[in-house]
């Protein structure tokens, strides 16, 4: 039983309010006062990963969060072409439209993180401020990314048939194999993740979602020089024992950014805001705290 006790889909569903980016529907909520926090989910997810988090989060800061274009409750338009650097527009349209104009605090996860980086290079172009970016489990560095068999399937010439044949029991077993021994979800939160995904036939567009991956080898030195360039304050905060960006991710990034403040959760895998959101929450805002 987790301590903090997180926020039911459908009353998460009906907090949400819609934006139009580019003429799709885009559903984002948005909660608390004070300097603006930024939540940027994962793949193949959506911004209810962060439930757990929302409302202690939103005690200190004024927490933003939306579905990515082609994720969760936001529209999901079948043939488009998906771009992470897209997103990262969307998310700068999102704090336009809420009238935010001064330095954003950056949390996210996984595909997010790759968001998040984009984020921090245009920081350092002058297109957006950023007062703190802190990534969970995702692939920083391309070369220590170890995708899971469906996301290799995705990327492959039989992609769009892999993805329409995704399921409830393919979620769950690719989600076992990802989440830690002792965290793994439940049936419920099952259920839960797998609505966010079908809604509005999700699996349908599932393999041009993943060109994410060939993407962040396209971007990785652009990236990676604005992580090491410094003057933002990064902290990673990552699951051990996930198999796609776990402690391998971080002794790499150990290696590649100086002075890397990192914190590994033992026996936590791929999703630690959803697994130990107390551990998350506890080292989060011990991030914030230590950079005023």
């Amino acid at each position: 039983m987790k301590a903090l006790a997180g926020i039911p889909l459908g009353d998460w569903r009906a907090q949400g309010r819609d934006m139009l980016f580019r003429g799709q529907r885009i559903r984002y909520w948005a909660a608390g006062e004070g300097e603006p926090l930024l939540l940027i989910h994962g793949f193949p997810t959506a911004s209810w990963d962060w439930h757990y988090l929302w409302e202690p989060l939103a005690r200190r800061f004024r927490v933003i969060a939306c579905d990515l274009l082609g994720f969760g409750y936001s529209d999901k338009p079948r043939g488009h072409d998906y771009r992470l650097l897209e997103q990262a527009d969307l998310k700068q349209a999102l704090l336009a439209h809420l009238g935010i104009e001064g330095p954003v605090h950056v949390l996210a996860h996984d595909y997010g993180d790759s968001v998040a980086q984009e984020l921090l290079a245009r920081h350092h172009e002058g297109r957006i401020q950023l007062a703190s970016c802190v990534f969970l489990n995702g692939g920083l560095f391309p070369e220590t990314h170890r995708p899971v068999l469906v996301q290799k399937l995705l990327l492959s010439p039989i992609g769009g048939l892999v993805g329409r044949l995704f399921s409830r029991r393919k979620l769950a077993t690719s989600f076992a194999q990802v989440f830690g021994p002792h965290t793994q979800p439940s049936e419920m939160e099952l259920d839960d993740f797998w609505r966010l995904i079908a809604e509005q036939n999700g699996p349908a567009v599932m393999h041009r979602l993943i060109h994410y991956m060939p993407e962040r080898r396209q971007q990785r030195d652009r990236w990676v020089a604005a992580m090491q360039r410094g003057g933002v304050p990064l902290r990673v905060i990552d699951g051990a024992v996930d198999p796609i960006s776990g402690a391998h991710m971080v002794a790499r990034y150990r290696e590649l950014i100086p002075d890397a403040d990192c914190v590994l959760l033992e026996g936590i895998g791929h999703y630690p805001q959803t697994e130990a959101p107390e551990q998350v929450l506890a080292h989060y805002l011990a991030f914030r705290d230590r950079h005023g």
